[in-house]
Formats: structure tokens, C-alpha cells, sequence
């Protein structure tokens, strides 16, 4: 059995929210409708008839735990599984998509694809699993090219979109039509993802909800005593039971430095330990919302408040600055200023920052400083620590926030050298960051749109200030 550093009362665990209620409403966006569908795939066919396109194929494999390697089947067509979706430029002709060609389960509802034609199963095949001769992706290559051909678009130039997990079919698939041109068009979509639309933000204001719905309950179980077990499964209750679409994209870090971030692991919350929520992706409709959130348990150490201080400081300085027409470096700017004056910084440029993940000053790797560090909770496991992370002080990356819409579609980060310009419709989180190793830490942050005459915090409803759990 499962070993903790002190008695762990598993009866409690299904308690710990009986009473718990959210300090607010939550308020459920609509599904985008499909008149809006319809528009992103006449954007996709105008895009490709001014590359030359004769047809866009979009890619989306399967990844662990059930998710695609990337959400681009889900913006175009609403579709939550992999396959290979067939959009032919001339509008006359349907959508066809390629897809269950994997051993997974997951079927609709929901994700029911929109204003698409035909949807062909593509088998699992292979000896052990079905015992069948045969590849997966041979037989959707195949499968591709014969609805190309069907197109008459053989010879012609064809747009690909997708990810890396995509390099292997677009080789083969190039291969089975060589006198076919392939040319990647993912920018297509990814331009797509740079100004959000009211319906896009309305479930991004939900999944923002979520987060602060999740946090409430956090906040509410958190104690000395309890384990991080109880408080990451309070928070993904609290979100998941109303709409929230995975419980696992977030971390949480509870210990006497504020310096951990990661999964829970079994520690034992105790006075003294501060917690970090980093949430990095709570997911409503298909389109996640990000926050960061720190509580203090008992009493910090002045340097901790200090640090504490320092990064609420520095996502007010930025959140002052969102407004239509203002850069994203000056909020870089502004918040880092709050590091320049303490003297946590010499320079705010993010070539030059130093952060946690960074490699040696000459691209080379950087050890991970080999130290035994106590940690009871892992120890009574029978684990060590033996080693001090991260491996270099400084914020978790060298800027404060970047772009936020779907999972895995980053477009641009609020960094020293990006200097253009906001718009309406934007969505971003601002996030500062410190872990000085064994020291002290913080994480804090806010998600934002830009609005028409300045910005709306959709996490408004949880502040920034770190939560104090009392002794």
C-alpha cells in the first residue's frame, strides 16, 4: 500500500467538498454554431485558390491518454479524433474525411463532424491486434489518394496541414502520387488563430470560469494535513463536473519553497509549505482558458513574500498597459521592470534572460545539480530526491504570457521582441514567474482579451494575490 510521511484519513478524502459552493454562477457559452464553421472553411478555400491549391489536407494523429496531436480538425470541422480531413477548393465539392484508423474507442457524441460529406473508417490492421495483414497508415495513404484522384486533382499542387506527428503519412502519401505537388500551408490556419471571434471568447470566458470555479474548490479543501492528491482532485471535480472536457492539463507543486511544479506525487500539505497551481490548460467546447495561482500555507519566509510581491506587481504593471494599438513588449517591459528594480534581473530582454529551463550560455546542455534533498512524502515510498530542480534560477521561461485558444496552438508570446501590435479579439495570459531553487518561488497570472476600448480579465473572479491558508 501506498505509504505517507504521517496518517492519511482515506474516509475524508470524498468529504473534504460537502459544503462547498463556488462564490459565483457558472455561465455556460453556447456551441459555436455552424454558420461560423462554414466561414473558417470559405477562409481555408480562399487561401488556397490565392496559393494555387487545388485541395488542403489537414492532419490530426492520436496521442496518449486519447488526444490529438493537435486541434485542427476540431476548429475546422468540430471533429474530436484523428483522421485526414479533404477540403477540395472548389466549394461544389464536399469535405471527405479519413479517420478511426486506430484501435481507440472514442466515438461521437461529441464531435460530430460538421458540413462534412462522407467520413471513411480506415481499420486498425496488424497481426497481434486483429490479425489482419496490413498498416493503418498504408491503407489511409491509399485511401487519400484515391479521393484525390476521384477529385481529378492528381498532378496538381495540394496544401498539407498539420504537425510533425504528420511527417511520415505526407512522405508516403507523396510517394503513392509523385506527380502531385505537396506544399505545407499550416500557416492557413494557424493566421486563423490570431484574433478570436465573440463566440470563440464567450466559451473562452467559460473555461476561464472554470478555473476560478476550480480554484475556489481548491482553496476550500486546502489544509495542513490533507494530501496534493485531494487538492488536484477537488479542482478537477469542481471543473470537470460542470463541463470541463480533461483533468490533466495542470500541474500543482506543494512544498516548503514554492519551487516544485509537476503532478501530485502524495506529499502532505503541511504550515510552512507554499502551493503552486499552474493551470495550464482547462479546456470548455475545445477551447482552454490558462491562470497561475499561489497559496501560502501558514507563514513564507521573507524572501518568498518578497518574490510572492514581486510577481503580483508584475501582472498588474502589464494588465495597466492592454488596450488596442499597445505592444506586447512594452507589457514584457513593464513587468520585468518589477524584477530590474529588486535587483532580481539586470535586463529585461528575453535573449539575455535567465530562466529555468536554459541551456549553458553556449548552447551546450546544463547539469542538473546532483543533491540530496530531503522530501519526506517521496521517501516514505521508498524514493530520493537526489537531485535540485530546475536546474537554473530565474522565471519558468523568459517572457511573461503568450497566446491562448486551443490546446497546442500557441501564435505569438508577450516577449521583449514582439512588437506588434494588440487587437480586439486577442486572448493571452500574462503569467510571472520566479523559482530561485530551494529558496523560493511564484507563479502568478491572468488570462485576457483585448477588448474595443481596453481588456477584459477572464479569470477575474480568483485574484492574483496568493491565497492564505492560516495555521
Amino acid at each position: 500500500m501506498r505509504q505517507y510521511s504521517v496518517p492519511v484519513d482515506y474516509r475524508r478524502m470524498e468529504s473534504l467538498l460537502r459544503d462547498f459552493e463556488p462564490s459565483f454562477e457558472f455561465e455556460p457559452a453556447e456551441q459555436i454554431t455552424e454558420d461560423e464553421y462554414a466561414d473558417r472553411i470559405e477562409r481555408i478555400r480562399r487561401d488556397a485558390t490565392v496559393a494555387g491549391y487545388d485541395a488542403t489536407l489537414v492532419h490530426s494523429s492520436l496521442v496518449g491518454w486519447y488526444h490529438t496531436s493537435n486541434p485542427f480538425l476540431r476548429y475546422i470541422c468540430d471533429w474530436m479524433r484523428e483522421g485526414v480531413l479533404v477540403i477540395p477548393t472548389d466549394a461544389d465539392q464536399p469535405l471527405e474525411l479519413l479517420s478511426f484508423w486506430t484501435e481507440s474507442a472514442v466515438v461521437p457524441p461529441g464531435g460530430e463532424p460538421l458540413l462534412v460529406g462522407e467520413i471513411w473508417q480506415i481499420s486498425p490492421f496488424g497481426r497481434e491486434s486483429v490479425n489482419r495483414p496490413g498498416s493503418p497508415l498504408d491503407k489511409t495513404v491509399e485511401a487519400c489518394a484515391a479521393i484525390l484522384r476521384r477529385l481529378g486533382v492528381e498532378g496538381g499542387r495540394i496544401g498539407t496541414v498539420g504537425d510533425d506527428t504528420a511527417r511520415t503519412f505526407w512522405a508516403a502519401l507523396g510517394e503513392a502520387m509523385p506527380t502531385t505537388g505537396f506544399q505545407d500551408a499550416t500557416d492557413i490556419v494557424l493566421r486563423m488563430q490570431r484574433v478570436r471571434s465573440a463566440a470563440e471568447i464567450a466559451i473562452i470566458r467559460s473555461a476561464g470560469q472554470l478555473i476560478d470555479i476550480g480554484y475556489e474548490a481548491a482553496c476550500h479543501v486546502t489544509r495542513p494535513g490533507v494530501t496534493d492528491y485531494e487538492v488536484y482532485a477537488a479542482f478537477s471535480y469542481a471543473q470537470m463536473a460542470r463541463g470541463g472536457e480533461t483533468g490533466d492539463g495542470y500541474q500543482i507543486g506543494v512544498n516548503r519553497y514554492g519551487t516544485h511544479c509537476g503532478k501530485p506525487y502524495g506529499h502532505v500539505v503541511q504550515n510552512g509549505d507554499l502551493l503552486n497551481l499552474y493551470i495550464s490548460n482547462v479546456t470548455y467546447l475545445g477551447y482552454c482558458a490558462q491562470a497561475a495561482r499561489m497559496m501560502v500555507i501558514g507563514s513564507a519566509t521573507a524572501k518568498q513574500e518578497e518574490v510572492l510581491e514581486m510577481t503580483v506587481d508584475a501582472v498588474r504593471r502589464a494588465e495597466q498597459l492592454i488596450k488596442p494599438g499597445a505592444k506586447f513588449s512594452d507589457l514584457h517591459d513593464a513587468a520585468f521592470d518589477a524584477y530590474v528594480e529588486r535587483g532580481y534581473l539586470t535586463s529585461k530582454e528575453t535573449r539575455t534572460m535567465p530562466f529555468n529551463w536554459e541551456a549553458m550560455p553556449d548552447g551546450s546542455p546544463r547539469r542538473v545539480r546532483r543533491e540530496y534533498v530531503p522530501d519526506a512524502d517521496w521517501e516514505a515510498q521508498g524514493r530520493r530526491l537526489m537531485h535540485v530542480y530546475p536546474a537554473a534560477p530565474g522565471p519558468h521561461n523568459p517572457n511573461l504570457g503568450h497566446a491562448i485558444g486551443m490546446p497546442k496552438l500557441p501564435q505569438y508570446n508577450v516577449a521583449s521582441h514582439n512588437t506588434d501590435r494588440m487587437e480586439p479579439g486577442m486572448v493571452f495570459v500574462l503569467h510571472a514567474q520566479w523559482v530561485d531553487p530551494l529558496v523560493a518561488g511564484s507563479n502568478l497570472g491572468d488570462l485576457y482579451v483585448v477588448t474595443n476600448d481596453g481588456f477584459e480579465n477572464l479569470t477575474c473572479r480568483t485574484s492574483v494575490e496568493p491565497y492564505r491558508v492560516s495555521e
